[in-house]
């Protein structure tokens, strides 16, 4: 069990420390694919298809993450 949680928290810090180097509307993309993704996995769990929900989810997330960033960076922001 130990084994395992050591080399879970090993890859995660290894992915965390690859986005550290990422641009604003990267960083953006990719979250707003994440939260897509985990919204549209339980949506589509209620719904029977969790891995449809997920890619969905993914999909739209990140469109809405780069629009975000067009959005802020219209705004004057970084």
């Amino acid at each position: 069990m130990r084994k395992s949680m050591a080399l879970t928290l090993i890859i995660v810090a290894i992915f965390l420390s690859g986005c550290s180097g990422m641009s604003y509307t990267e960083q953006r993309t990719l979250s707003g694919g994440a939260i897509g993704a985990a919204g549209g996995a339980l949506i589509g769990a209620a719904a029977g298809a969790p891995g449809t929900g997920a890619a969905i989810g993914a999909g739209a997330g990140a469109v809405g993450g780069y629009l975000y960033d067009q959005y802020e960076k219209s705004q004057g922001r970084p």
